[in-house]
């Protein structure tokens, strides 16, 4: 194998390293920088990566350095940045109910009531285009990240929608649901798009073709948080009947059934290394399970009303969970112990009630 060329990924940090097989057809290797920060030995980490990465030849050393050294300094960047209301947009005529990123930062998409998804330009809030199709609410949607060239919309007319990033056109309609779709996923390499609906399933369709390639039964109440961890071989589904489960891809079989929850899991997670899924509840606590020994290693409580979103931070040393009780609160995840506690402020608190998506 040769090296080719070298690719930063800011957030979480880490180098993709581009290389040739034997046989002419490239790949890609992530090298994972998550404990890198600002007070980072720049050449001790350049160094060990040289020394460890058989596909980075040492005359590369001084290349891997100054890429190091960009990402401490981005990092460092972030403790001083200060964040305001850059814009506000009237995306659509009806409320939205979600809202996506591509990896770059430089469009993001809006789904609708209005039964559209809008894409934007995040520098000049210029809406792009509109993608239109769906017979109902789109509800779920998503970016094929990190090549950002296609969007999935996941609607409440039982259907997904594939839709080319450039040109706007609706590549593929799945049908296959019984009831409304509310999550959807691509997995790492966007090969594979997964669907949960209020039916109790999830589905995987092939990106290629279109066409359904299995359904993930056994949850008995609606399916409403679902995705890929990063290396793309599970998948966690979290559902009102107070479960969580971690399917197998490549054999469509459940390997865990979590329960402990008392009422329904409003949210699931993997971690970055994905050996850890986060989940939240309408029972006011949050749980972090284990998936070397299948149990939970974690509660975590402290809110007073439902727990409606969680999130990892890039390197899993921290969870952060928002709540029907206005507030945001980031714990420790190898002790529990809450670090903060985020309290909305008294604007939003009246205007909306609650917070409803939360990340790092």
């Amino acid at each position: 194998m040769k090296l080719k060329k070298f690719m930063l990924r800011y957030y979480p940090p880490g180098i993709i390293l581009e290389y040739e097989r034997s046989n002419g057809r490239e790949g890609t290797k992530t090298i994972d920088l998550l404990g890198l920060n600002e007070r980072s030995d720049i050449n001790s980490v350049a160094e060990d990566i040289v020394a460890r990465e058989p596909l980075i030849p040492s005359s590369k050393t001084e290349q891997v350095r100054q890429l190091v050294d960009k990402l401490v300094q981005k990092i460092s960047s972030y403790k001083c940045r200060k964040f305001k209301e850059e814009k506000s947009l009237q995306a659509h005529m009806l409320p939205l109910t979600n809202c996506a990123f591509n990896k770059s930062g430089d469009k993001f998409i809006t789904g609708s009531y209005d039964r559209t998804c809008k894409v934007w330009d995040t520098q000049t809030g210029e809406e792009l285009k509109t993608l239109e199709g769906h017979k109902n609410v789109v509800y779920a949607i998503a970016f094929n990240n990190p090549f950002g060239d296609k969007i999935v919309t996941g609607s409440f007319d039982k259907t997904c929608k594939l839709w080319d990033e450039e040109s706007g056109e609706c590549l593929y309609t799945m049908k296959g649901h019984e009831s409304e779709i509310v999550c959807v996923s691509f997995n790492p390499d966007s090969s594979l798009i997964a669907t949960g609906s209020i039916d109790t399933t999830a589905k995987v369709w092939d990106v290629e073709t279109g066409k359904e390639i299995y359904s993930l039964s056994g949850h008995n109440k609606e399916i409403i948080s679902m995705s890929f961890n990063n290396a793309g071989n599970f998948i966690v589904t979290g559902s009102f009947d107070n479960t969580v489960r971690v399917w197998d891809v490549r054999s469509a079989e459940c390997v865990f059934n979590f329960h402990g929850h008392e009422c329904e899991v409003s949210a699931t997670q993997f971690n970055f290394t994905g050996d850890t899924v986060a989940s939240s509840s309408i029972d006011k606590t949050s749980k972090l399970w284990s998936l070397h020994t299948g149990t939970c290693v974690r509660t975590l409580t402290g809110h007073n009303d439902e727990v409606i979103d969680i999130a990892f931070n890039p390197t899993g040393s921290k969870v952060a969970t928002a709540s029907q009780d206005c507030s945001a609160r980031i714990y420790d995840t190898f002790t529990g112990e809450c670090l903060a506690t985020m309290k909305l402020f008294a604007g939003f608190e009246r205007s909306q009630g609650r917070s409803f998506q939360l990340c790092f």
